[in-house]
């Protein structure tokens, strides 16, 4: 997910919900706004403890990794700061992959930022020994095939034995039961709206422009997981690993780590 002031408004709102196109997102993320805001944690707030703790239970510090959806750099440069050597940042917006490469000269810090699609990514079979989707950016891909195509792409440049690390939210959380308990009787009774591609979607109108994503269910995410050739090692709550300091938890709202493995 994003940002301080939108990641705890955006399940908390009854706006508008409609689905888009991968080029709406992009457009978003390419907002001189958001990339400032972005670049604001990677200074500010940097690597989650509970990010910490996975990243470190599951790769290795001379692992081959990468990051899907690097941002500004927020969780590759926190990780070259620990003492990970070998990591390529990519991300479908120009001006994040700039201001990553800024940051990385600024913090002196030797990460490869490049452009790159989660959809069509452009590396070698089995060239990765992890890989990382953080901040819920894998769920910020619109529609349920492309969410799909992104894990089959994740699935081929990883190396077999090598761990996919990314986290989500959960639909299920008590907090949001009386909304999405709504929302399930629009779509039983045909009166969800007509732009929506996936139950779970999400959309509000910021500053910024429209920001979007899917927010699933458990059994939904384990489905695709499995679907995609992974072996699900780990699902647990970001509470459940850490108490995060009062920046986190207000750049983020609470997620759920999911750790996968590619078999073969």
């Amino acid at each position: 997910m994003i940002i301080v002031a939108f990641s705890n408004r955006l399940l908390q709102s009854n706006g508008t919900i409609f689905a888009l196109e991968s080029e709406e997102v992009k457009h978003f993320y390419s907002q001189p706004g958001v990339v400032r805001l972005y670049s604001e944690a990677t200074s500010q707030v940097g690597l989650w403890l509970s990010e910490t703790i996975i990243f470190e239970r599951f790769l290795e510090k001379e692992a081959s990794l990468l990051e899907i959806g690097a941002g500004a750099g927020r969780i590759a440069l926190g990780l070259s700061k620990i003492g990970y050597q070998n990591i390529t940042g990519i991300d479908f917006s120009r001006p994040m992959v700039r201001e990553a490469c800024l940051n990385a000269r600024r913090l002196q810090c030797p990460v490869d930022f490049r452009f790159g699609d989660a959809l069509d990514l452009d590396f070698e079979e089995d060239q990765f020994d992890g890989i990382i989707f953080g901040f819920n950016g894998l769920m910020q891909i619109p529609k349920k095939e492309n969410r799909a195509s992104a894990l089959a792409e994740i699935h081929r440049v990883l190396r077999p034995g090598g761990w996919f690390i990314f986290t989500t939210h959960d639909r299920r959380l008590r907090r949001f039961k009386k909304f999405w308990k709504n929302e399930k009787t629009l779509w039983r009774t045909g009166y969800q709206k007509e732009e929506l591609d996936d139950f779970g979607d999400r959309y509000e109108d910021t500053p910024q422009g429209g920001l979007f994503i899917h927010v699933p269910i458990l059994e939904e995410m384990r489905s695709a997981l499995k679907l995609a050739g992974f072996r699900i090692e780990a699902d647990i709550a970001r509470s459940g690993l850490a108490n995060e300091p009062f920046q986190v938890r207000g750049f983020s709202d609470e997620c759920r780590f999911w750790v996968a493995q590619k078999t073969h």
